[in-house]
């Protein structure tokens, strides 16, 4: 089992499953998301649809930021615990950049 440890994608494989799963997740809240935003904002298929787009562009910047940031750092087997803090860090994840560069640490959670 030598190729594992050097396996770039097996050392990342709790980080791959967790952030996927999240995203699929959020798939379906962004999408509930939207339609609220939309219809509080005007009420038309255009808004939802534009506020859906916006949500779903969100989430997925902060996939990415969250891989780039963070994933090398997972060590942890997934579980439903860590896909909700990947979820959760999906929406929120300007604020733990924020955190982050103010000295907050490691947002990882491995830590």
């Amino acid at each position: 089992m030598s190729w594992q440890n050097n396996d770039p994608l097996y050392r990342l494989r709790h980080a791959l499953v967790g952030l996927t799963i999240a995203l699929v997740l959020s798939v379906p809240a962004a999408a509930l998301a939207g339609r609220w935003i939309g219809d509080a904002i005007g009420d038309d298929y255009a808004w939802r649809a534009g506020a859906y787009a916006l949500l779903l562009a969100y989430v997925v910047t902060g996939a990415v930021v969250l891989f780039v940031k963070v994933a090398r750092h997972e060590t942890r087997p997934v579980s439903a615990a860590r896909i909700a803090l990947w979820f959760a860090s999906l929406w929120l994840w300007p604020g733990l950049l924020l955190l982050r560069r103010r000295g907050g640490g490691d947002v990882s959670g491995t830590a």
